[in-house]
């Protein structure tokens, strides 16, 4: 079984991959419109240039997304968070800052009991997300 994210913007999702692809690291594998597909006739016109399907593959794990036009939306992500850990507290705070850009903060980095660099954001795009840098091997937990 392989688990993947799949965000769901309402209109941002080509601004939000792009920033991610850079913050993030990462190949952009995918980034279609609705545009010249199938799909096309099925939204408004001024959805056509809007993310049927994108992909950002990021250490072998694909961060996928699109955008949901507002009649098949259930308005912005709430209940679901990407997790991102990394090997190192630079790593974390690095990726932390570049999402902090325009986001609400909802727990600043800081040293918590399961890792030495953790913290959570809503980004400017509506993706919440939580970041933490790995414990030492002799600490570790299921992060």
């Amino acid at each position: 079984m392989k688990l993947s994210t799949y965000l769901m913007f309402e209109g941002n999702c080509r601004e939000a991959f792009t920033h991610y692809e850079k913050v993030l690291g990462g190949k952009m594998l995918a980034m279609m419109d609705h545009k010249g597909t199938p799909a096309e006739e099925h939204v408004a016109p001024e959805w056509r240039d809007k993310i049927l399907h994108a992909c950002l593959e990021i250490d072998g794990q694909m961060l996928m997304a699109s955008d949901a036009p507002p009649d098949r939306s259930d308005g912005p992500m709430r209940s679901v968070s990407v997790s991102v850990g990394v090997k190192t507290p630079e790593e974390a705070d690095r990726i932390f800052a570049g999402l902090a850009e325009g986001a609400k903060i909802t727990m600043p980095m800081a040293e918590t009991f399961w890792s030495p660099r953790f913290g959570m954001l809503i980004d400017r795009f509506g993706t919440n997300w939580m970041i933490g840098a790995e414990m030492p091997a002799d600490q570790a937990n299921c992060g």
